[in-house]
């Protein structure tokens, strides 16, 4: 009897300990993630359209080629995967993005004749970006999506509106 107490007195030891540990683990992966994810509100704009560059890279995307600063018709990123062209505009805001950028996204898909328009921000969107991007077809990626990316470590295979 006193070493069926013992046995079961050591498994339960070992399992507390297992589930302290998982725990650690689950701790400082959220950890090391939330720094990665809150890394992109630190950004300034320039900096981070190549955030957004880099965050492509590792979804698959080639290609990717951050546009010259000022006269780039409203895109940022150009880039390819399995075939189809984006034109990117990337919004590092603190508050939600109007329908302005997609507007501009719009325009800026037709000049570099690209096949998808997108936009990716930290923020959300408006409604009337909502709505403008649905009648226009053109993507939004919100703080929730790129969140998404960031944790997915480039295995996100299709794009949400």
């Amino acid at each position: 009897m006193q070493s069926n107490m013992t046995v079961l007195a050591a498994l339960i030891g070992m399992i507390a300990f297992m589930a302290v540990l998982a725990i650690l683990i689950d701790f400082f992966i959220r950890r090391r993630r939330d720094r990665r994810i809150s890394r992109m509100d630190e950004l300034d704009g320039h900096d981070f359209e190549f955030f957004c560059a880099d965050l492509l890279r590792a979804q698959g995307f080639i290609d990717v080629e951050v546009t010259r600063g000022s006269g780039d018709f409203g895109v940022d990123i150009l880039a390819e995967k399995d075939g189809v062209t984006y034109a990117v505009q990337c919004k590092r805001y603190n508050g939600p993005v109007g329908v302005e950028a997609v507007l501009r996204t719009y325009g800026g898909l037709a000049y570099y004749e690209r096949m998808v328009g997108v936009v990716m921000t930290n923020q959300y969107f408006t409604s009337p970006a909502v709505e403008a991007a649905k009648k226009l077809h053109i993507l939004l990626w919100d703080r929730g999506y790129m969140d998404a990316m960031i944790e997915e470590g480039g295995n996100r295979q299709s794009p949400r509106t």
